[in-house]
């Protein structure tokens, strides 16, 4: 399988992403439910949230998508690095739909009348990659492969010790 299907492939059969932005009181990370189309995420949260205050102060983030290993060889995951917006109304709909399709769980749940008062106040994001890292040790420590979004099929292989790191 390519690195794209890989990567694609992880993102399909993974949920959570930890989003990391910045603002005026610093540095924040968030673990946020996403889906995806290709390599785009998109994720639901209040506007009054940190990181979507931070989003408005400085739309560009980082984000990872990984498991907890117990061994360094088994480690795989990606991070990705873009820029974070509110969807509009007609692309939030959208997603919705996608997002339900998704996580099924939403379907089946009777929506307390607080719970849909608090859905009426939260929005859609996007995280739009410039670039994506695919980690994989499995083929060696630091094992990372480039991802540019705009050309998602070349990919650069990164295999310094420090890559997991940066």
């Amino acid at each position: 399988m390519s690195v794209r299907g890989q990567l694609l492939e992880y993102l399909s059969t993974h949920n959570v992403m930890t989003l990391a932005t910045i603002g005026e009181d610093g540095p924040w990370a968030s673990a946020v439910f996403y889906v995806h189309e290709g390599t785009t995420l998109f994720f639901l949260s209040s506007p009054t949230t940190r990181h979507c205050r931070n989003i408005q102060y400085h739309p560009r983030v980082a984000a990872t998508v990984q498991e907890d290993y117990s061994q360094w060889d088994m480690i795989k995951g990606i991070q990705i690095e873009g820029v974070a917006s509110r969807l509009n109304a007609e692309e939030s709909r959208r997603i919705a739909d996608i997002y339900i399709r998704k996580f099924t769980f939403l379907k089946s749940l009777k929506i307390p009348m607080e719970l849909g008062a608090a859905m009426q106040k939260v929005a859609w994001y996007s995280l739009t990659p410039d670039f994506l890292y695919w980690i994989d040790n499995s083929r060696g420590l630091g094992n990372r492969e480039r991802i540019d979004a705009d050309d998602t099929h070349n990919s650069q292989t990164d295999t310094r010790h420090d890559a997991g790191s940066k």
